[in-house]
């Protein structure tokens, strides 16, 4: 079976909602970082074989088959095809395992794995007005949790979730807040260092953009006590301890070792193994725990070979309470900051995430990284990566 490989990864800087990238047409700005992979690597994007691209709200801005027409905006041939996928947070997460899939499967030799979200222009829950969703046969199946009064208009929540998660393990509003200010500290540190500089994408709408713009420097538990709960009076989960509402992109070269050569490319890091897994739709953000178990047996890995743990931080309790069950070295766990420092770009966030950890893991000599992402109905994806040195 051929080996799958990651050539390059870059991602756009992640917009706070209506900031800089606010202006941006997210098929223009997918467009923009599928311009930055073939420009960093010098492949001629005739020989992509597909481009398969997460998004998750596909309704205006975002409808229309957006993977598509990213690669047309981007002036690639019309004979490079796209599609686009939604596994909800994990979209480009998922996107990722299959392109590497279709690479080890003999389908492919080169392909982007990469996804989108402007929550600015496409808010989240757009198209919800259309229709009732989930369906009459699974509200049936959950009645009597989502009648029960905890459910805002009785829709799966993932804020209830979260909610729900810190109750369980039984995390205090301080600890979530800890958690919080560290993510800040991390990625302050790490934008300080330079060190996402590499990876980013150049948007010509946007020349002085140039670093993840959600940042809140000075975030202390003290100043995050100050803000009222988001999803009951007596809760534990506010905006301050959860993702940020972000704009972004993010792509991925994909290819196998031998076609590597032959391009002259050097890899950065090998598709090691993948795993997505069910869970709890109430609770709905655990998910990543039985999906990081399920990589790991698939991988013959144990926890403690992984260097770095890119766990997204849809909310404070989902890293926390991974990290308790999994018994993880702190340290590695979100060694960067996260999404409740620079924010959650939902299509875009499974690949930024993997920008993020290979070259982390390269400029620390890193052999395996491990990320795993929460998602909207109680499924995960979990990924191991290992550094080509």
């Amino acid at each position: 079976m051929p080996e799958a490989v990651i050539v390059d990864a870059v991602r756009s800087p992640i917009g706070k909602r209506n900031g800089s990238l606010a202006g941006v047409h997210p098929v223009d700005l997918s467009a923009h970082v599928l311009r930055a992979l073939v420009e960093r690597t010098g492949i001629d994007p005739s020989l992509i074989d597909d481009v398969v691209w997460g998004c998750v709200n596909q309704v205006g801005d975002q409808a229309a088959q957006i993977g598509r027409y990213a690669v047309l905006a981007a002036g690639w041939p019309e004979t490079v095809p796209g599609v686009t996928v939604n596994r909800a947070c994990g979209s480009s997460q998922s996107s990722f395992d299959f392109a590497a899939g279709m690479v080890m499967a003999g389908q492919y030799d080169l392909v982007v794995a990469g996804g989108v979200e402007s929550m600015t222009r496409v808010p989240l829950g757009s198209g919800r007005d259309l229709g009732r969703p989930f369906g009459p046969l699974v509200r049936g199946r959950y009645a009597a949790d989502l009648t029960s009064g905890e459910f805002p208009g009785e829709d799966f929540n993932q804020g209830v979730g979260a909610e729900r998660i810190a109750a369980k393990w039984g995390f205090s509003r301080h600890a979530l807040d800890e958690y919080a200010a560290r993510s800040h500290e991390l990625a302050a540190a790490a934008i300080d260092s330079g060190a996402f500089d590499s990876q980013l994408a150049p948007i010509p709408e946007a020349p002085g953009f140039t670093a993840d713009e959600g940042l809140r420097r000075g975030t202390t538990p003290e100043t995050l006590a100050k803000l009222t709960p988001s999803f009951s009076a007596d809760g534990v989960i506010h905006a301050g301890n959860a993702s940020q509402i972000s704009d972004g992109a993010s792509a991925v070269l994909i290819t196998t070792p031998q076609r590597a050569r032959e391009l002259g490319l050097t890899p950065i890091a090998r598709y090691h193994c993948g795993a997505v897994s069910g869970a709890d739709p109430l609770m709905m953000l655990t998910g990543p725990i039985p999906a990081t178990q399920k990589v790991l047996e698939r991988s013959g890995l144990s926890i403690s070979d992984i260097g770095a743990y890119e766990v997204n931080e849809a909310f404070a309790p989902v890293p926390m309470a991974w990290q308790v069950e999994l018994g993880t070295d702190p340290d590695r766990l979100n060694p960067i900051g996260g999404a409740i420092a620079v924010g959650h770009p939902l299509g875009a966030s499974g690949t930024v995430l993997l920008t993020r950890l290979v070259n982390h893991m390269r400029d620390n000599d890193i052999r395996y990284g491990l990320q795993t992402m929460c998602e909207g109905g109680g499924t995960a994806n979990a990924t191991i990566v290992e550094l080509l040195r």
